[in-house]
């Protein structure tokens, strides 16, 4: 079998995730995270939609990862989100995360609001 590297450029990966935390190109977020091609930062959950709201306009879709198994995110934050303009696809937080990952390696306008896997 043949590997190969991807290329990010300057955006940071993520690297993997454990009960409660995510590694985003090295660096350990524990609890909810926000990643975007610029860097990665703690969220507060569905509540914090202000950092969310923010990406109109830098972003085509938002991965949101519900945790271990797939749900659907509040109602009125989905209307927020489509209301910027900001399209959202919710799946189980590992299954966005490597989605976020190939995405972000072929250059898309993308972003990750990542719950923790406990």
């Amino acid at each position: 079998m043949r590997l190969n590297e991807i290329p990010f450029g300057a955006a940071r990966p993520v690297d993997g995730y454990g009960p409660g935390f995510f590694r985003i190109g090295g660096e350990v977020i524990h609890g909810a995270v926000l990643v975007t091609a610029r860097g990665a930062q703690a969220w507060g959950g569905y509540d914090d939609d202000g950092p969310l709201l923010s990406l109109a306009g830098e972003i085509d879709v938002l991965l949101v990862g519900t945790g271990r198994t797939i749900a659907h995110p509040p109602a009125a934050l989905r209307e927020k989100l489509d209301a910027a303009g900001i399209g959202v696809e919710p799946m189980a937080s590992d299954a966005a995360a490597r989605t976020y990952n190939v995405l972000l390696s072929e250059g898309r306008r993308i972003a990750a609001a990542l719950l923790p896997v406990d």
